[in-house]
């Protein structure tokens, strides 16, 4: 066998190995593109969650409820109405 033979088994083995290299990176970029498309679907889903929360919980009837019931909030009448005038 002689040097040019060597040179080319040599070059082979490089190209082999950068095949086998970049198959795995291949692969590892795959894995790393479906663990990034799965969490997009479970963080897609939690937002139409929570924008459906957001629509029941600002619905006018919901707020008054809550007023009234939680909070104790009784509406504006004009005798419990409290007018202050400007000191000069």
């Amino acid at each position: 066998m002689n040097r040019a033979t060597f040179t080319l088994l040599a070059l082979l083995l490089i190209c082999a190995l950068s095949l086998v290299a970049s198959q795995q990176r291949a692969r590892k970029l795959f894995i790393a593109l479906e663990r990034a498309q799965i969490e997009e679907r479970k963080l897609n889903q939690d937002w139409l969650r929570l924008e459906y929360e957001q629509r029941n919980l600002s619905k006018s009837a919901r707020i008054r409820d809550v007023a009234r019931n939680q909070l104790h909030m009784v509406p504006i009448s004009p005798e419990r109405t409290l007018y202050l005038k400007e000191a000069r």
